[in-house]
């Protein structure tokens, strides 16, 4: 009988795409791969540290999972364990604490996965982490998504942030290597791939090129699908990318850009690399070149120093964009961080309160958004699940949309018209199957 493995990840789809690497290494060591809360053998967290809750989560998990099976073997990988080890080993239950490194090389570093005394710890140094460790994740049962990661580290000093402490300095996959891995995953079935990295705008330094290129590169491979930026600094997305993405159906329609601060002072606190007005500047040459192109924000609240008035102005600053949705984060203090150390710290009821506000703004804004896009024709990719009748799928803007369910949807393009919003969701109909899994698979 197969021994069991529970991957679970917590943070960003980076995360994601490693532990499905992680996984595959069990699978060819004959585990079965289980859900989190079906009893396993062995139990692998990848774990996050932007925020001191996905901390919190991490060690709630690991009791969870010793409740499952009190003699599973648990390892924690991750940011967290790269950069607090110790803290994690003294965890009650823990066997292997394995830094950003050595994630993926648990079947040579682990002798077997016995229950120990005492946690090993594998963490390589800060200023050794510059490999690059290929990975990318799927979406078993849909063959529908993958996402795939193309950079990893990060050379921005942002006073909030741990993640260069924790994953080492911006380094990418070879670009042959990338575009190898783009048609494996085509070959295999996916119709979006997602390119994922902690900054993947800043793709490609160490190999003399740059993102622009390498979408140039891939936009030129043949099949059916489309590529979708995971997140790109907003003084990275340059006027090239725009203009491609413009001008190429391969290129999803859809930029995830993180803003932090529409407040001029936040943002020099944080080190954050453009001033309000730059960032400005890129959403209208955006919106100018792909008028109903889907913009997703990221925003920081309750920064050190934070006042009222500089929180008014970050809100103000963002009614008068255009975009369709907010990701909204409650600061938490981080250890070995410049902002730990500043002064104006701010209440937590108020950081919570502030919080809810752009939250209620960002369902405003994406409300606007989708009843804009009312009796407009676009492109999605449907998924596999039936739920309660219906099928659903994201449009090249990240539009989500539902039809009733047909099994010809499932991971295919189709063109529809969107009649209704209901519910956070576009209601449409179809005009047109472009594709369909059930034709391909004659």
């Amino acid at each position: 009988m197969n021994k069991k493995v529970s991957l679970h990840t917590l943070g960003c789809k980076l995360n994601f795409s490693e532990t499905s690497t992680i996984g595959k290494e069990f699978l060819k060591n004959g585990y079965a791969i289980v859900d989190f809360d079906s009893k396993a053998d062995v139990y692998v967290f990848n774990t996050c540290t932007v925020t001191e809750n996905a901390e919190k989560e991490c060690r709630q998990l690991v009791r969870r999972a010793l409740r499952n099976n009190p003699e599973a073997f648990i390892i924690v990988t991750g940011c967290y364990a790269q950069l607090r080890p110790e803290e994690i080993a003294k965890i009650d239950g823990v066997d292997a604490v394995l830094g950003s490194n050595e994630k993926f090389r648990i079947f040579s570093l682990l002798n077997d996965f016995n229950k120990k005394e005492l946690s090993c710890i594998y963490v390589s140094p800060p200023d050794e982490l510059n490999q690059f460790g290929k990975a990318h994740s799927t979406d078993a049962d849909s063959r529908t998504r993958a996402f795939l990661k193309i950079q990893d580290g990060c050379d921005y000093k942002c006073s909030f942030c741990t993640i260069p402490l924790a994953r080492g300095k911006s380094r990418s996959m070879n670009p042959d290597e990338v575009i190898n891995e783009l048609k494996s995953l085509i070959n295999e079935g996916y119709k979006e791939i997602i390119l994922t990295g902690v900054n993947v705008g800043d793709y490609g330094k160490n190999y003399s090129t740059d993102l622009y290129k390498l979408l140039l590169k891939l936009i030129e491979v043949e099949g059916d699908f489309r590529i979708r930026i995971s997140s790109i600094e907003p003084n990275l997305l340059s006027d090239e990318i725009i203009n491609l993405t413009a001008s190429s159906d391969k290129l999803c329609k859809h930029f995830h850009i993180p803003l932090q601060s529409g407040s001029a002072e936040i943002l020099k606190l944080m080190q954050r690399r453009y001033t309000a007005d730059d960032y400005r500047k890129v959403i209208e040459k955006v919106v100018e070149k792909i008028p109903t192109c889907g913009i997703g924000i990221d925003v920081i609240v309750g920064f050190p120093g934070e006042t009222e008035k500089h929180f008014n102005e970050t809100y103000k600053f963002l009614t008068e964009l255009p975009f369709s949705y907010l990701h909204v984060f409650t600061y938490s203090e981080r250890p070995n961080t410049k902002a730990i150390t500043m002064s104006g710290r701010v209440d937590k009821n108020e950081r919570k309160k502030r919080n809810n506000l752009l939250r209620i703004l960002s369902d405003k804004k994406k409300n606007a958004f989708y009843n804009s896009l009312i009796n407009s024709e676009m492109e999605v990719l449907f998924e596999a699940e039936n739920d309660n009748g219906m099928i659903k799928g994201f449009s090249s803007n990240y539009i989500r949309v539902a039809l009733p369910f047909d099994e010809k949807l499932i991971n295919s393009f189709a063109v529809v018209i969107i009649k209704e919003i209901k519910d956070g969701m576009a209601l449409a109909d179809l005009v047109e199957i472009k594709n369909s899994f059930e034709l391909q698979c004659l």
